[in-house]
């Protein structure tokens, strides 16, 4: 059996020295090494994406991994593809570290200086354990790693990072709008308060919490169970993490503590929402850059955009997260506006999503003044177009196989608003009836009228001329010349006065179709000047 090997190595020396040792080890195909923790997690989502046959059996991550430290990485590794043996390469062999990285979910470790013997074992001991996971796990591994790059694993959850270009941009509404919806649709859903120094989920969702995530700073080791302690679970459903109520203590969030709440959410829900406000920290960064999809809010103004265009370059240079796999999307949006979502992909090189979110404030006052975002109105734009938002980025779309039930859940969701909708239309069809059969009878009055004033004109140029000739029924024949079949039945007649033909014409209004006539009648008269030496 070939083992195929990916070295993550951020330091060129050390990377050359494990990939000609790897290049060694029996039925072995090392590839080309990664050099820092997104190429690596970007590789695996790429491979994962096209088949679970494509990912390497084993990951060789070195100690000096950046910008992601190695057990973190390590961590997110085993739960985003849990089919890939991960080995630890380190120069600290302290039954400390192999404790964590046991617990962090490593097959193994090999320490330097690095010896062919020791390498070999761990990574035949790696593979054979992937090996052994994938066949356990059979046709379930489709599912298991999901159809895109960036679905999360089985018992994994999807993460959502949402920020703002700027101040005032909506970036809570849209998070907390986003959890409500992956909730309604049958997903269970946490929202987790990111934004450290002016966090406002407790005040949108009429939350008073002791507890936060300011908390779980001091606790060295984040289990999930630890996690779930500090979780306030709402009314709706949706469980809360919410920020410190003291700005300053928003500092003790580092970045470890970021990456090992976002881990012990994901693992116990569906989808994890994370308000990161608009301000780059080092755990807003963290978990940016390791979301399933991150949403950057802004307005469509120029300062806005402009903002957009910093942030984004700013994760860029972070190596947090490319330009191409952020969407933006354009709150407050008008048709009118110069700004269009377009110009925004262009200008920040972001992919723009479909939806835009309409400029509606009016419909937001009463919710949010009240503390309850929650109640909004099921009618609102707003409201319906951040829900659209929700199924564009996949966080209410059902699993593979047991997603019917959150599909469903979201039908309930929205299924009074559509009843109260089709009752609305049917009251209002009968009206609608009504109007466009007095248009439609309109129009046949008026195309009446104008058949009538036509053959009367050449009925009378007709009479006229047969003043001569003494063809008695001229007139009669030139009207019904010009008229269709249905109008026939119309009266004729000619008449002399003085030098002048006088033609009328009497036709019948037709009723909604042709053929089908009343009462109504339209008259029309023309007259032509008598022709001839016998002109009176």
């Amino acid at each position: 059996m070939t083992i195929r090997i990916l070295p993550a190595v951020g330091d060129p020396d050390a990377a050359r020295t494990l990939s000609g040792l790897a290049a060694q080890l029996p039925d072995a195909e090392p590839a080309t090494p990664v050099a820092d923790s997104t190429a690596l997690l970007d590789t695996l989502a790429h491979l994962a994406a096209e088949s679970v046959d494509e990912l390497p059996e084993v990951v060789l991550v070195h100690e000096r991994i950046a910008p992601v430290p190695a057990l973190d990485l390590i961590r997110d590794l085993v739960l985003r593809f849990p089919a890939v043996g991960v080995v630890l390469v380190t120069a600290d062999s302290s039954p400390a570290l192999l404790t964590a990285a046991m617990d962090c979910g490593a097959r193994g470790i090999v320490t330097y200086p690095l010896a062919y013997d020791a390498l070999a074992e761990r990574v035949q001991a790696a593979a054979g354990w992937a090996t052994g996971m994938r066949r356990h796990l059979g046709t379930g591994a489709v599912e298991l790693y999901g159809s895109g790059g960036g679905a999360p694993a089985a018992g994994s959850g999807q993460v959502v990072a949402v920020t703002g270009a700027k101040g005032g941009v909506g970036t809570t509404l849209t998070a907390v709008q986003l959890a409500l919806a992956a909730q309604a649709s049958g997903r269970s859903a946490a929202l987790l308060d990111l934004d450290l120094q002016s966090g406002d989920v407790a005040s949108y969702l009429d939350v008073q919490f002791r507890r936060s995530v300011a908390d779980l700073a001091a606790i060295s080791d984040l289990t999930p169970r630890v996690v779930q302690d500090a979780v306030y679970a709402h009314e709706t459903g949706i469980g809360l993490l919410l920020a410190p109520a003291d700005g300053e203590r928003g500092e003790e969030i580092t970045e470890r503590v970021a990456r090992q709440t976002v881990n012990a959410l994901r693992g116990r829900y569906d989808v994890v929402i994370v308000d990161c406000g608009t301000y780059v920290t080092t755990a807003g960064a963290a978990v940016v850059e390791m979301a399933d999809q991150a949403v950057l809010l802004l307005t469509p103004d120029v300062v806005a955009v402009r903002a957009a265009k910093r942030m984004v370059r700013l994760w860029d240079r972070l190596q947090i997260r490319k330009a191409e796999e952020t969407v933006t999307v354009v709150n407050r949006h008008a048709r009118g506006t110069e700004i269009q979502p377009s110009l925004v992909a262009r200008v920040t090189g972001t992919r723009a999503a479909r939806t835009t979110v309409p400029d509606v404030p009016k419909e937001l006052h009463t919710a949010v003044d009240a503390g309850r975002l929650h109640d909004l109105d099921a009618k609102s734009t707003v409201k319906q177009a951040l829900w659209g938002l929700a199924g564009e980025l996949g966080v209410v779309e059902p699993a593979a196989e047991g997603g019917r039930k959150g599909g469903r859940g979201l039908r309930r969701a929205t299924k009074s608003d559509r009843g109260a909708v089709t009752l609305e239309f049917a009251g209002m069809f009968p009206l609608l009836l009504a109007v466009l059969g007095i248009l439609w009878q309109c129009t046949l009055y008026g195309y009446s009228y104008s058949l009538a004033g036509n053959a009367a004109d050449e009925a009378a140029r007709a009479a006229a001329a047969a003043v001569v000739s003494g063809d008695a029924g001229a007139c009669d024949s030139a009207a019904k010349e010009h008229l269709p079949g249905a109008w026939q039945d119309a009266g004729v007649s000619c008449a002399a006065e003085g030098d002048v033909m006088k033609a009328r014409v009497d036709i019948k209004v037709p009723v909604f179709f042709p053929g089908v006539t009343t009462g109504w009648e339209v008259h029309a008269e023309a007259g032509a000047a008598v022709e001839g030496e016998d002109a009176p």
